[in-house]
């Protein structure tokens, strides 16, 4: 590693006290030795005592320890930190004998270290200076500087927007269970970033499902809960979060009532009368936060029911279907990014919610449809709309760092523009024509906008200002006059130094003279060395008073000097301590209306999901799909939200559309079930999947990619498409799909939607159709879903004869001089083969063995099941047999019909023409 990667502290005043401030006793200096007992022991010095005790109490995490401008790592810290972020390990004293490792990071930088280091697993303990060290002198030339921890940073409880996905909520849950045989579970989440809170209850069963929408990035649980779903695999085979063990007594039902009051006040009447195990997760939730925030408090919204009306979707099919992000991790491909038109940060995160976590009362999807259908009707609003949206900050989050103490004055304009947009929008929507219940709510909720909030922070703040407050200069002109008043003098000073320098040059006659400032000196007068004793001689050493002797140069200080230090520092001080102020007062009266702006967030947030999804269907030419309690599920002309667009993008032939009818026919009242057959590559797997989609975007409130939909509420979607195996859990892919085939039979219900691809090919060929077979006729008899089940196995399709509720149906396709083409259409009927030596070939095997594999092929198709050994038996060994290239195809007659342009033949050269071609097929009909 170059020595340029080596980051070295900054010394402050009192480290230089001792060889290694708060890294742990050394024994390197003879100040050291003195201190050691008799019995050999080294003692700590104070400073080496205070780094201690701050690591003692909290174990488990990085320690942060602030030194001047770097913030040092001690010990295994150090050594973890130096091969997560790849800086150098050095050492720096002795503790018992063996060199202390040490590294660090600038504190300006640190935003980015811990982003690598959260995002590696690990947490962070930020230890900072409380005081100056130039009061920690004033107790003595012993005494350190005080330090505490500030913060305690985890996963789950970050708020900076460096260190989030700006379109992603970040939640902490906490899960508490209740085990009396089996075990119920409840779990609180929250985004503090955001203060939205919300809690559920989950049996065993439902906990990985529940956890897998969830996605937290942090889990919060005791010991006994964490080896009871440890030791029953119930943790999503996905799950990317991090479990955080906590001592059971925060989970204590007893004291969550005192926690819940403490935090809500009297609105926590509500959450009292919640079971115990909902109680006790939530409490648990905000103890933790409390202590990670070192008494910070974060603007949490009071809990809220998830809702029990929501579309159940299991891990496995968001996996399926790439929901949020796809199978390889990316954001790119999946359907939220597909979907995704939201111009702000705050849109783009309750678009991802509604994607996770559909609706399922009819009456509440036909209101979100009617919402999205104003925009859908007026491309003119919708444009409208969007331009005002764009400009929106994202401000519940600033509003969140601002209540930490981790804000700035850019939180607070951004604030003032988030209130500017909202009054501007109001007057745009109440002047257009939005009929529809849900959009005049927004409109109401607008017009509450505290505008004269922002008039005060406009009239506080410059239009220009830093990101921390320490930094000053952000309070506009005029509006303290007493700011006003130390600013000029602050401002001025550089004149008033210039003016000085000048008369004292014309005073002594000494045209070199400067007046120069320096952190230890403060202001001081300089003249070369060959001037030095002119100033230091009658009379001018009355004005003059030596202070310092260089090699080139002589400083001296006068009182006229020394008063006009003391001018311009405290009028800078006092600048700074009066901005403070007046920051602070401003910050307080923003916070007193969290809950309004909290409100007004949400929608706007809700505003620009809506007009995004009106914008989506405009673009894409969506249908509004009718949503009713029935079992209907009929699509017109449906296609693939996400690989529509991606054949756009790649200028490809145009998606083909096809439709879907699952609905009861005649008197029956339970949904159809399609059996599809067709050959791999055929498209299969994209209906099954796209018809999901379908259900899912319209439950969540979207127009849907068809020429026209009706969907009888879908309690449950259940998708089984594609194969890998879980090598974690030491199941083979076999293992997985029956697994997940498992679930979806035990758990799906008449109003579900069950999508299944190929059940049964990863064994034997007869132990496979015999559990598709099986699990067909459980599907019709005894779930009674609409379903849609692809398979290989033709036999199945004889199940339509016996069940009625049964269908064939085949991705249609068409051969021509040997070769497959792929027609991806939907038709009625079966497959008479699966074409799959035909996609073999297409994917590039050798010549000869598509060859081989055609005549092996040829054979097995003659003889019945009972014949197939002795079929078999007469094939030659591939061994003995040297495959026979197959001759050339002589090209000319194509390439020279390539090179024809009919439109430049004139009768003479189309007679000619005619001939040569003739001459050319001869040739190639001898060879």
């Amino acid at each position: 590693m170059n020595d340029k990667n080596i980051q070295y502290a900054q010394p402050s005043d009192d480290i230089q006290q001792t060889p290694l401030e708060g890294a742990a006793p050394i024994v390197a200096d003879q100040k050291s030795k003195k201190a050691t007992k008799s019995n050999g022991a080294a003692q700590p010095t104070p400073m080496m005592a205070q780094f201690f005790e701050i690591r003692a109490v909290n174990p488990g995490y990085l320690l942060f320890y602030r030194m001047g401008d770097f913030y040092e790592l001690f010990f295994d810290d150090a050594e973890i930190a130096s091969r997560a972020l790849g800086i150098a390990l050095t050492k720096r004293g002795k503790h018992l004998d063996q060199d202390i490792p040490m590294c660090g990071v600038p504190v300006h930088a640190a935003q980015d270290y811990l982003k690598k280091l959260i995002a590696l697993g690990h947490r962070v303990a930020v230890c900072e200076q409380m005081e100056d060290p130039a009061e920690a002198k004033k107790r003595g030339s012993k005494s350190v500087v005080k330090r505490d921890v500030v913060r305690l940073v985890t996963a789950g409880t970050l708020t900076e927007d460096d260190l989030l996905d700006s379109s992603a909520n970040n939640y902490l849950a906490s899960l508490s269970m209740i085990q009396h045989g089996d075990a119920d579970f409840a779990i609180c989440y929250t985004d503090i970033s955001t203060g939205e809170m919300f809690f559920t209850d989950v049996s065993a069963e439902q906990l990985s499902d529940e956890l897998a929408r969830i996605e937290p990035t942090e889990l919060i649980v005791s010991e006994q809960t964490q080896r009871y779903i440890e030791q029953n695999n119930l943790l999503p085979i996905a799950f990317a979060g991090q479990l955080a063990v906590q001592p059971s007594e925060i989970f204590n039902s007893e004291a969550a009532s005192d926690v819940l009051k403490s935090s809500f006040g009297e609105d926590a009447q509500g959450i009292l009368g919640q079971s115990r195990i909902v109680r006790s997760a939530i409490a648990a939730a905000i103890t933790y936060i409390q202590e990670t925030q070192k008494g910070a408090k974060v603007p949490l919204r009071l809990p809220q029911r998830a809702g029990d009306k929501l579309m159940q979707i299991d891990a496995a099919t968001r996996m399926s279907l790439e929901l949020l992000r796809t199978n390889r991790g990316e954001t790119k491909g999946a359907l939220r990014a597909t979907m995704d038109k939201c111009v702000t940060a705050a849109g783009s995160r309750l678009l991802s919610s509604r994607i996770s976590a559909p609706l399922c009362d009819a009456a509440a999807i036909t209101e979100r449809h009617n919402m999205v259908g104003d925009f859908v009707g007026n491309s003119l609003v919708t444009s409208l709309l969007r331009a005002k949206l764009k400009s929106t900050p994202d401000i519940v989050r600033g509003l969140t760092r601002l209540a930490l103490g981790r804000g700035g004055p850019r939180e607070m304009l951004a604030i003032r523009s988030a209130i500017q947009v909202a009054a501007e929008l109001v007057g745009e929507m109440s002047a257009l024509d939005l009929p529809n219940e849900g959009n005049q709510r927004l409109i109401e909720i607008l017009q509450s906008t505290p505008t004269d909030l922002a008039h005060e922070i406009s009239g506080c703040l410059k239009d220009e200002v830093p990101l921390l407050p320490r930094d000053g200069g952000f309070v506009r002109e005029g509006f303290d006059a007493e700011l006003d008043e130390f600013r000029t003098l602050a401002t001025q000073s550089r004149q008033i130094i210039a003016a000085l320098q000048a008369r004292y040059a014309d005073e002594t006659g000494i045209k070199a003279i400067k007046v120069k400032h320096n952190n230890v000196l403060g202001y001081f007068v300089e003249v070369p060395a060959s001037h030095g004793n002119k100033l230091m001689a009658e009379p001018l050493n009355q004005t003059f008073i030596h202070r310092q002797t260089l090699a080139n140069a002589v400083r001296f200080n006068t009182a006229e000097l020394s008063e006009l230090q003391s001018k311009i520092t405290h009028a800078s001080d006092a600048a700074q301590a009066i901005e403070l102020r007046i920051f602070e007062e401003l910050r307080n009266q923003i916070l007193s209306k969290t809950a309004k702006l909290q409100k007004l967030a949400d929608a706007l947030a809700e505003l620009d999901v809506t007009s995004a999804l009106g914008q989506l269907a405009l673009e894409q030419n969506y249908c509004r799909p009718k949503i009713d309690n029935s079992n209907a599920f009929e699509i017109k002309d449906g296609r693939h939200p996400v690989v529509e667009v991606m054949l756009e993008q790649a200028g490809q032939t145009s998606f083909v559309a096809n439709d879907c009818d699952l609905s009861p026919q005649g008197e029956q009242k339970n949904g159809a079930l399609w059996l599809i057959t067709g050959p791999n590559m055929g498209g299969k797997s994209t209906f099954l999947r796209q018809n999901a989609l379908i259900a899912i975007m319209a439950q969540m409130g979207s127009f849907v990619p068809a020429s026209s939909a009706h969907i009888g509420v879908i309690d449950r979607v259940f998708s089984r498409v594609g194969a890998a195996d879980d090598i974690a859990h030491g199941r083979s892919t076999f293992m997985v799909e029956m697994v997940e085939t498992a679930a979806i039979l035990n758990r799906a219900t008449a109003a579900s939607l069950v999508v299944l691809d190929e059940i049964g090919r990863g064994t034997a060929t007869f132990d496979g159709l015999s559990i598709a077979w099986a699990a067909v006729e459980a599907l019709h008899e005894n779930t009674g879903c609409r379903a849609l089940f692809a398979t290989h196995y033709h036999e199945l399709t004889a199940l339509s004869d016996r069940l009625d509720r049964v269908s064939n149906h085949t991705m249609k396709v068409r051969e021509w001089e040997g070769d497959v083409v792929f027609l991806h259409e939907v038709a009625n009927g079966t497959a008479d083969r699966s074409y799959g030596i035909q996609v073999a070939k297409l994917a590039g095997l050798p010549t000869h063995v598509v060859e081989r594999a055609q005549e092996v092929l040829d054979i097995l198709e003659k003889r019945e099941t009972a014949d197939v050994a002795a079929g078999v038996a007469q094939l030659p060994l591939f061994a003995e047999r040297r495959p026979t290239p197959k001759p050339k195809s002589d090209d000319a007659l194509k390439k020279r019909v390539d090179q024809i342009n009919p439109d430049e033949l004139t009768p003479r050269m189309a007679i000619d023409l005619l001939y040569e071609l003739k001459k050319l097929s001869q040739k190639h009909a001898e060879r």
